[in-house]
């Protein structure tokens, strides 16, 4: 029995002593744990082992739980230096990889809205077109068409060449009412135009958004006319130019049956808006005492003037912000410059000063010979090719094609049409033709 004891006590002694020897020889050795030993004045190797085996007994999101048996292993083994570096390694490229700084270095998009029924495929083609040819930033389009001519804007958007479309997006909607009768809806002026009522309820994820009339062209890049969002008060959500500037010759001054807004009225064939305002807003009106968010304000109004508006979705606008004036931005009329500011003589003073920015062919002025000067424009954007020169096959054009208008009311002023266009050509010109060169020191 004595024997046995012997034994045993001499085991644990030599036990103690490989214990003693294995931790004091190898924490010497150690770098890591030398480190730590430097960096304090009390070093404690069963405080150092319980720390550095607690970190990997913890679970992590990028290691496996382990014990402290094996955490004990892996650091005699040299193998918790390279974990760690493998872990600190992944989190770098984690973080390098992170989308963060993609958005805040994200590229901004505008948004544009165009509603086309009957037969207007070729004339919002046309729109879409002089739009990107112009424009500096990416540009999205919301394009509210009938079935039948939805396949045909994917088919005549995907023939464009690949370096045009990089330059924007698009999407092709069916016409949709979310209040009140369709049909009667689609007939309150011209077929769909009734539409651009009802985009903040359907864009939904859209916070702002320019919308234009099929028969728009840009002749400066919509950059321009986005820039106006930035004028914005804390109270105004959308803008639009004033109807006329006469009050004696316009509409709305001499035969409206309703309310409509300032001295004579606004056109909505461009309209600017604020999306996510506009969603959030209770407009002021007629009907009851408190106000009506946009959705719930629509049908109850036209209701109550169908029998008294005559240009449709534009006169409910109008009565709208009657109501609510200090909801509305008005932009100069060169931004929605149509054959009204000169067919009675030239009154759109901003025109005549920096030129149209915005031309707005109604009346199917770019379809007739009533007015050549509009339809000199629309022929030369609707007929150029990407694949040709700007200057030779657009701009060249336009204005040889000017001097047979020169005897009309319109064609008589050809720089109010050609002030902006020769402008913007002489900035493509320079961004892409003319290198600057820095000056030799």
């Amino acid at each position: 029995m004595r024997i046995h004891c012997k034994i045993v006590a001499i085991a644990l002694c030599v036990g103690v002593f490989l214990l003693l020897y294995f931790f004091g020889g190898n924490a010497a050795d150690d770098p890591l744990l030398r480190e730590v030993e430097e960096n304090n004045s009390e070093p404690s190797h069963a405080k150092l082992r319980h720390n550095v085996a607690s970190k990997f007994v913890k679970k992590t999101h990028d290691e496996p739980r382990i014990g402290a048996e094996e955490a004990l292993k892996e650091l005699k083994e040299g193998k918790i230096i390279n974990r760690g570096a493998k872990v600190n390694a992944k989190r770098r490229r984690n973080n390098a990889g992170r989308p963060v700084s993609k958005r805040g270095r994200a590229e901004e998009i505008m948004h544009l809205a165009v509603v086309a029924c009957g037969n207007r495929l070729d004339e919002t083609l046309t729109m879409v077109k002089s739009a990107i040819l112009f424009s500096i930033k990416k540009i999205k389009f919301h394009i509210f068409a009938e079935d039948p001519l939805a396949s045909q804007f994917e088919k005549g958007l995907n023939q464009w060449p690949r370096d045009i479309s990089a330059k924007f997006q698009y999407r092709v909607y069916p016409i949709t009412f979310s209040v009140g009768n369709a049909e009667e809806w689609k007939k309150l002026f011209k077929p769909c135009a009734a539409q651009r009522l009802f985009l903040p309820v359907i864009l939904k994820e859209v916070d702002s958004l320019l919308y234009v009339d099929t028969d728009v062209l840009f002749l400066r890049p919509m950059d321009d006319i986005w820039a106006f969002l930035k004028a914005f008060n804390s109270t105004q959500l959308a803008a639009m130019a004033p109807e006329h500037e006469v009050p004696k010759i316009g509409w709305y001054s001499r035969f409206a049956r309703h309310p409509f807004y300032g001295v004579t009225g606004v056109n909505s064939g461009v309209m600017l808006m604020n999306l996510t305002r506009i969603r959030s807003t209770m407009f002021k009106n007629s009907m009851i005492p408190g106000g009506l968010s946009w959705e719930d304000l629509l049908h109850p109004l036209y209701q109550k003037y169908k029998n008294h508006i005559t240009w449709g979705d534009q006169d409910l606008l109008n009565i709208i912000f009657h109501y609510n004036p200090e909801c509305l931005f008005t932009f100069p009329c060169q931004w929605n410059y149509r054959p009204d500011h000169c067919m009675y003589g030239s009154n759109c003073k901003e025109a005549e000063e920096e030129g149209v920015s915005i031309l707005h062919g109604n009346r199917g002025v770019y379809h007739d010979d009533k007015q050549p000067a509009f339809k000199v424009v629309y022929d030369a954007i609707h007929d150029f090719s990407f694949e040709d020169n700007l200057f030779q096959s657009l701009f060249y054009p336009i204005q040889t094609k000017f001097l047979e208008t020169v005897n009309t009311l319109c064609g008589r002023i050809p720089q109010v049409f050609l002030k902006q266009v020769e402008k913007t050509m002489r900035t493509v010109y320079e961004a892409k033709v003319v290198r600057h060169v820095k000056p030799h020191k």
